[in-house]
C-alpha cells in the first residue's frame, strides 16, 4: 500500500497540487471516547487507536503519550515510541493504517526520558531505521543513561533507556530532508536538557499549515533537587520556552497529549488549529517555573 501511496503522493506534486490524506479506515474520528477521561500515567501504556492529524501526519501513540508518524514519499518518519511495553502496540497502529514499519527510514524524538523514547532501540532494531538527535541528547540516547544536569537524574536511575544507535545529530535550527518534507529541529531546553521540539509543514485540501510538535514545558525534577540552587538551568529553561514560544505553530502537539488537548482536537471536540497554541504551551511553562521557584524560595 505504501508504495502506491507515494507514487501517488509524488505524481501530485509533480503536477503543483496539494496532495490528499489517503483514505485510512483504522483511523478513529473518537480517539477522546475510544481514550476516556484522563487516567494519568496509566494512560501511558493504555491503548488508543491511530488517528488522523492533518496531511500525511498520524496519531499512533497510547492513550497518554504521543508517537507521530509522517508518510513521505521516500519512506516514513516516527517521532517518539513511547515507553519500551507500548512498542507492540505502536507497531500495530502503523500496521492497521496499512503501513509498513519496515517502510520507517527515520527516527525523531522529544527528550531523552523512557516514558516518551523507552521503545527507541526495540524500534531500530525491527525497523533499521535511522535515529536524528539534537545536540544535547546524543550521550544519554547511546549509554541509555540520564544527563546527570537533568533535574530528574536521580529519579531516572531506575528508568535506564535500552540503548539506541544515533546516526545524525543536528545543530538547533538545521533540517532533516525526507520525501520532500523538510523537519526543522529546535533545542529547547526546558523540561531535560536534551529537549528538543520539531516543526514540519502539512497541505491538506489546498491549504497548508506548520505542525509544531513542541516538547514537554514542566520544570519537574527529583525530590532533593532544587532549581534554586542551579541558576544555568533555570536560564536554560527559560531560553527554550522562549524557542517554544517563537515556534511557527499553526497546530501544536505535545508529548503528553493532555497538555494541548490533543486528543479533544483530534476528534473534532476543540479547534485543531490555533496559531497561538505554541504561545500558550510557553506561557504554561513559564508559570509553572515560577510557581516552583516560589515555592522554594518560601522553604516549601
Amino acid at each position: 500500500m505504501f508504495g502506491k501511496i507515494a507514487i501517488a503522493s509524488l505524481g501530485l506534486l509533480m503536477l503543483g497540487a496539494d496532495p490528499a490524506p489517503a483514505e485510512l479506515p483504522a483511523a478513529s474520528r473518537n480517539i477522546a471516547a475510544a481514550c476516556g477521561p484522563d487516567g494519568g500515567m496509566a494512560d501511558w501504556v493504555k491503548p488508543a487507536p491511530p488517528a488522523h492529524i492533518h496531511g500525511r501526519s498520524w496519531y499512533v501513540g497510547t492513550c497518554g503519550i504521543t508517537s507521530v508518524l509522517v508518510e513521505t514519499s521516500a519512506g516514513l518518519v516516527l517521532i517518539d515510541t513511547g515507553m519500551a511495553q507500548a512498542v507492540p502496540h505502536l507497531l500495530a497502529n502503523v500496521r492497521a493504517l496499512g503501513f509498513d514499519p519496515r517502510e520507517i527510514k527515520w527516527l525523531l524524538m522529544t527528550h531523552e526520558h523512557f516514558d516518551h523514547v523507552g521503545g527507541m532501540a526495540a524500534i531500530q532494531k525491527i525497523t533499521g531505521a535511522k535515529l536524528v538527535v539534537g545536540p544535547f541528547v546524543a550521550r544519554a540516547m547511546r549509554s541509555g543513561k540520564a544527563d546527570p544536569e537533568d533535574p530528574q537524574a536521580a529519579q531516572l536511575e531506575k528508568y535506564a533507556l535500552a540503548p539506541a544507535r544515533v546516526d545524525r545529530v543536528l545543530r538547533s535550527g538545521a533540517t532533516l530532508s525526507a520525501g520532500g518534507t523538510r523537519f526543522t529541529i529546535h533545542a529547547n531546553p526546558t523540561h531535560s536538557p536534551g529537549s528538543t521540539s520539531w516543526t514540519w509543514r502539512s497541505c491538506e485540501g489546498g491549504k497548508c499549515l506548520t505542525i509544531a510538535y513542541a516538547d514537554s514545558i514542566s520544570t519537574i525534577s527529583s525530590p532533593d533537587y532544587r532549581f534554586s540552587d542551579h541558576p544555568a538551568r533555570i536560564d536554560a529553561a527559560r531560553a527554550g520556552l522562549r524557542v517554544i514560544e517563537g515556534l511557527p505553530c499553526d497546530l501544536i502537539i505535545t508529548p503528553h497529549p493532555s497538555s494541548s488537548n490533543l486528543l479533544d482536537r483530534l476528534s473534532g471536540k476543540a479547534p485543531l488549529i490555533d496559531p497561538r497554541g505554541c504561545i500558550a504551551h510557553a506561557a504554561q511553562g513559564s508559570a509553572g517555573l515560577a510557581q516552583r521557584l516560589a515555592e522554594e524560595a518560601s522553604g516549601k
